[in-house]
């Protein structure tokens, strides 16, 4: 699972510091999104050819991490 999650970078100078895959400029989120619109492996592996499939397994496990939290507080006044 650590090797999938090393495929998740944060860098400042990158996407404004949002999670992406490997460096490459593709937004954990917008996967995410792709895949939540019923997008399958091989549809979004077909339109990124620079991805690979363990990078979305990568960006499934960094969002089942995310998940993990322990205590939500609510956001507004």
């Amino acid at each position: 699972m650590d090797s999938l999650l090393s495929r998740i970078t944060i860098d400042p100078a990158v996407c404004h510091g949002k999670p992406c895959v490997r460096g490459l400029r593709y937004p954990v989120e917008m996967l995410l999104e792709l895949l939540s619109s019923g997008m399958t492996h091989d549809a979004i592996l077909g339109d990124y050819e620079d991805l690979e499939r363990e990078d979305l397994l990568a960006v499934l496990t960094f969002a089942a991490r995310l998940s993990r939290t322990k205590q939500l507080q609510p956001v507004g006044p």
